[in-house]
């Protein structure tokens, strides 16, 4: 990409750093909805640059991974109290324990059945909430594997993360389980997104980012800086994911040919974590220091 060619990058402050932004997604209202991992609270970011908030019942429950659910909430974990919390539009929130004590739930992504599938990182567990809140546990062969990340894939079930047993997983909604192991040891994967057609995964631990097929294919593309810690990705089409680099404080975009570009941000160690594509077409990223980061499409 030449110089000429660069997206603009801006950012903006919606709370400060001891609130620690960490989540975000686009809702179904068109807005920008946040977790605010330290506050204990849920932001919305409204395209007119309005911004609320809403505390929730517990102010260290840890509000961690945001999606919006397909009963029109937005649906959130809450690793530190181990329960998943919803919120309306309108701002009502829930939430509701797990039967496993302890789980640590992270990753949350909608399920192609309309439910809510979820990661439990303590527990080596696949979680499973419908609407009015019924949750099913799916037990993985993998012990001590840290289950991190997850999203529906192209194929009609769960692609997930295993952060310390170096692998992707896959789960059916029958609860079936498949696991890939990665080429690169101590890879430590946590983020993954689907393009439509296949899986992309950063990998924390060996400053890269790799794709899986559906049919477990597996190539890897090492970033310029291996020491730049890649933490989530989102896919804005086809063969186009972009990703955040917490070491490294930037942005990066990778095409179907493992093409990478990065950006820098504005703000020094500003800690960029989850990624988004925004209503208005743009990437945001949500920055722990306090603001949200914004590259033009």
């Amino acid at each position: 990409m030449r110089p000429s060619e660069a997206p603009a990058v801006s950012e903006i402050t919606v709370t400060d750093r001891q609130a620690g932004p960490y989540g975000i997604t686009t809702g179904p209202d068109g807005a920008l909805w946040i977790t605010l991992v330290h506050a204990g609270r849920i932001a919305r970011l409204d395209g007119a640059g309005s911004l609320r908030e809403w505390a929730l019942d517990a102010p260290d429950c840890g509000p961690t991974v945001i999606a919006a659910g397909g009963d029109g909430a937005l649906w959130f974990t809450r690793y530190q109290d181990h329960r998943i919390g919803r919120i309306t539009v309108a701002g009502e929130t829930e939430s509701f324990a797990l039967p496993t004590p302890d789980s640590g739930p992270f990753g949350i992504a909608p399920g192609p059945d309309g439910a809510m599938w979820f990661t439990e990182m303590n527990t080596d567990r696949i979680g499973r909430i419908t609407a009015d809140g019924q949750v099913g546990e799916f037990p993985l062969p993998v012990e001590g594997g840290f289950p991190s990340a997850i999203v529906a894939g192209p194929d009609g079930a769960l692609w997930f993360t295993l952060n310390q047993a170096n692998a992707i997983g896959r789960i059916t909604v029958e609860g079936d389980v498949t696991v890939h192991s990665l080429p690169t040891p101590d890879a430590a994967p946590v983020g993954i997104a689907s393009d439509g057609v296949a899986l992309w995964f950063v990998e924390i631990g060996a400053g890269r980012v790799g794709r899986i097929t559906v049919d477990g294919d597996i190539q890897e593309f090492p970033l310029p800086d291996p020491a730049a810690r890649p933490h989530a990705i989102v896919a804005a089409g086809a063969g186009d994911c972009w990703f955040t680099e917490w070491g490294a404080n930037r942005v990066g975009r990778v095409t179907a040919d493992g093409d990478i570009t990065e950006y820098d941000l504005p703000t020094p160690a500003s800690e960029p974590h989850g990624i988004t594509v925004g209503p208005d077409g743009a990437l945001w990223a949500a920055l722990e220091t306090g603001g949200l980061a914004r590259v033009a499409p």
